[in-house]
């Protein structure tokens, strides 16, 4: 029996062959054009030529040598203040760049750019706390050679990353001397507990505490005390061994008496404690009462109003305008208002609308205090810096 036979195919006509060449080219003009967006994408925010050739270029400003101790501590020396702080923003970048960039992202209030939803609510209270308005406010009131060594420290980071420009986020670069000061206008109010107050406002309801209790110690002995005669200070303050409050180590030592060995935050160019050539000291945190939280009262006719004075007032709005990466190079913009009233800044949750006023707000001379700790000759130098006031709850053990 005969098989029958499949019917012959049809063959594609002139006109069918120059629409599917046709349809081939469009094809793959789209997929160069999809490709030179991506690549657009990707690198899109990044530092222009001219921005790599000044972060380059800006190394010829200073004087430094680093050398590493058989742990891999960074001992870094210069001639002046703003060559170590140079040489420090280096030295740090080399061995954690990824954690100095998530700090100056998060202060930026970019982070959710970078990391995706998980960064938006850090980003939201960059804004809420108004941090970047609080840095403009007060950058160009800080001393002259606070905004150096800052800048300096800046231009350290920057150096590495024109180096590396793989490792460096969208956006990231240049590092400014405003971002350094930014990192600890943002980080303080949480050594006090802001964090968990804001956690608390937008919590359904109260639930039972279930955190181990936790905290630093530090221990000084006067010679009096000592069998040999000796001080001893013991520095013992319980941060993580990751992330942008973990310590790093080095030491610094500058011509014009900047000689301090401890411990450092990501994005900090100054030791937060441990000593100098005179004195040292330790830090302990706890939470005194340096947070008012005030449940305002909304017009019922108008919910962005509030009474003050047995009046209604309008809060001030803005809109955050948060960017959150989505797939690869591709974010979106969420937009979220923030509100401020003269309490201070304001969070509407289900339990009701909430102003927050808290020790510090609108300070940036942080980086001013730990810069005249570090410098400090002897205990009445040491008294003066404290002086400042620009470091709530922090305790301190002093030793010389």
């Amino acid at each position: 029996m005969t098989e029958p036979q499949a019917p012959e195919a049809a063959k594609p006509t002139g006109r069918f062959t120059l629409y599917l060449v046709r349809g081939i080219i469009v094809l793959m003009g789209l997929f160069v054009l999809v490709s030179v967006g991506m690549a657009l994408l990707t690198r899109a925010g990044g530092p222009t030529q001219d921005q790599l050739h000044a972060m380059l270029a800006a190394a010829d400003k200073y004087d430094v040598r680093i050398k590493r101790d058989t742990y891999g501590v960074p001992h870094i020396f210069g001639p002046r203040d703003a060559d170590v702080a140079f040489g420090l923003g280096f030295a740090h970048s080399e061995d954690d760049f990824t954690t100095i960039q998530e700090t100056a992202l998060t202060s930026r209030g970019q982070l959710a750019a970078v990391t995706g939803k998980h960064g938006a609510v850090t980003d939201y209270i960059a804004r809420l706390l108004q941090v970047r308005e609080t840095v403009d406010a007060g950058y160009d009131k800080l001393p002259a050679d606070v905004r150096q060594v800052v800048e300096a420290y800046a231009d350290g980071v920057n150096y590495y990353a024109a180096l590396h420009t793989a490792q460096a986020a969208p956006g990231m670069l240049p590092l400014t001397g405003k971002d350094v000061v930014a990192g600890f206008v943002f980080k303080t109010p949480f050594f006090y507990g802001l964090d968990g107050t804001l956690a608390k406002l937008n919590a359904p309801v109260d639930g039972p505490n279930k955190k181990l209790p936790v905290g630093s110690n530090g221990i000084a002995i006067a010679p009096s005390r000592s069998a040999d005669g000796a001080t001893r200070l013991l520095v013992n303050s319980h941060q993580p061994y990751t992330g942008v409050v973990a310590w790093y180590e080095a030491v610094l030592d500058s011509g014009e008496g900047w000689h301090v060995a401890g411990g450092f935050f990501p994005g900090s160019p100054f030791m937060l404690h441990g000593h100098n050539a005179h004195l040292g000291w330790a830090n302990t945190v706890n939470k005194p009462d340096l947070i008012d939280v005030y449940r305002l009262t909304l017009n019922p006719a108008d919910p962005n109003q509030y009474r003050l004075d047995g009046q209604w007032k309008a809060f001030q709005v803005t809109d955050a305008a948060l960017k959150v990466k989505v797939f690869g190079p591709i974010t979106i913009t969420v937009h979220k208002p923030v509100l401020r009233s003269d309490f201070g800044p304001v969070m509407k949750t289900a339990r009701g609308a909430f102003a927050i006023r808290y020790a510090g707000m609108g300070e940036v001379r942080q980086v001013e205090q730990y810069y005249r700790l570090d410098k400090a000759r002897d205990l009445a130098e040491w008294r003066a810096a404290m002086g400042l006031q620009a470091l709530p709850s922090i305790n301190y053990i002093y030793a010389d």
